[in-house]
């Protein structure tokens, strides 16, 4: 009887093993099949094991966040980056994110503003998404909502969906966006991979589109290079700068750095009125909120990460270089009711009056802060055939 029992036992182990076995074989999504591979192939050029989409961050980011690597989903920033390139998002499958977010812009647009699916114009300058180091170290900290000029969305989710749905930018209805990616048998691949089920829905569209843009890592910059080196110390002279980027960092520092930040890590003002003009036909967060005449003409105030590539400037893309955009402030403030009481002297428009060195050296340092290899990395490009 217990020979028989312990065979019984034996017997009963190995089939429990084999099944275990024969389940991780079903259920093992670490890999495409042959099939599913073929079918990507035909669609898409990406690599068969995902990139590494985690953020690796430098010394002066972790003081702010406390850690050193961000760990982003390297399945979802995949498929994100797939959804972010593609027009079947819109309507009419004419405009995908990247139609008005490209790349060599830093994921801006070259206009003021941009075309919508119908061909009608935005009604605001496209923002640069490259204008940060990283979405979580800039803003992952805040409760307020933080995105879109007028900061009337709390996530970077909330913030795709409502570009999918505008009326003007991509017009999508959202209750049939899951069922129009559902047809399409790439689709369905990619999102049992990165979700490891093939229903689709809406919120796993949202967030695999914000695991892409969470992965995106502007820090190899000579200012960063140069801020490593002088111990993450931002007003100690850069060794590697020129006389003219050492200035430019100066004066910036002393005066744009208030509103702007001078680690270019977190703005030190969110939002604020710059003078653009005395009457604004949009008033911003104003137009959000009532009885909040406080508000009119005041919108978010960007980092200015690869600001050099970003033209046009401004909410609404009035000012076209940057030399103009530093013409502005040097000379061009309106004395608007709301004006940033960082602009003011004396109950006035400031004039900061910079002469023409200075102004060459203050264009000088905002070059130091491109990252040229954010803007050319495959990581981040455009993966269709």
């Amino acid at each position: 009887m217990r020979k028989l029992t312990t065979y019984t036992l034996f017997l009963s182990l190995i089939i429990f093993i084999s099944a275990c076995q024969d389940k991780t074989d079903v259920t093992d999504l670490s890999r495409y099949s042959d099939d599913e591979w073929k079918v990507l192939k035909e669609v898409l050029d990406i690599p068969e094991d995902p990139y590494n989409y985690n953020v690796a961050l430098p010394s002066h980011f972790m003081n702010s966040t406390g850690q050193n690597e961000l760990v982003v989903d390297a399945d979802m920033a995949t498929l994100g980056r797939v959804l972010f390139y593609d027009p079947i998002l819109s309507v009419n499958n004419t405009v995908s994110c990247a139609s008005c977010h490209t790349q060599a812009d830093a994921f801006s647009d070259k206009v003021a503003f941009s075309d919508g699916f119908d061909g009608e114009k935005t009604k605001r300058n496209s923002f640069a998404l490259g204008t940060v180091p990283n979405v979580e170290v800039s803003y992952g900290g805040f409760s307020q909502n933080l995105f879109f000029w007028d900061h009337r969305a709390g996530s970077v989710e909330e913030q795709c969906e409502m570009t999918i749905s505008d009326p003007i930018e991509m017009g999508m209805d959202l209750s049939t966006l899951s069922d129009k990616l559902q047809q399409e048998e790439h689709y369905r691949i990619l999102f049992k991979k990165a979700f490891k089920q093939e229903d689709i829905n809406n919120d796993l569209i949202f967030s695999a589109i914000a695991q892409f843009l969470r992965s995106f890592d502007n820090d190899n910059t000579k200012f960063d290079t140069e801020l490593m080196s002088a111990g993450d110390n931002v007003h100690q002279t850069f060794a590697g700068f020129t006389a003219r980027e050492n200035l430019g960092k100066t004066l910036y520092n002393n005066n744009c750095a208030s509103c702007h930040g001078s680690n270019h890590i977190t703005a030190g003002t969110i939002v604020a009125n710059n003078g653009l003009s005395l009457n604004y036909t949009d008033k911003g967060l104003g137009d959000l909120h009532s009885n909040s005449e406080h508000l009119n003409g005041v919108f978010k105030v960007p980092l200015l990460r690869n600001v050099a590539l970003t033209a046009p400037y401004m909410h609404d893309g009035s000012i076209a270089t940057l030399e103009a955009v530093i013409d502005h402030y040097s000379n061009n403030i309106a004395n608007h009711t709301n004006l940033h009481h960082n602009l003011k002297s004396s109950g006035q428009a400031r004039q900061f009056n910079f002469s023409n060195d200075e102004k060459l050296a203050l264009v000088a340092y905002l070059q130091t802060l491109t990252d040229e290899e954010f803007i050319t990395a495959v990581r981040y490009s455009d993966p269709f055939k």
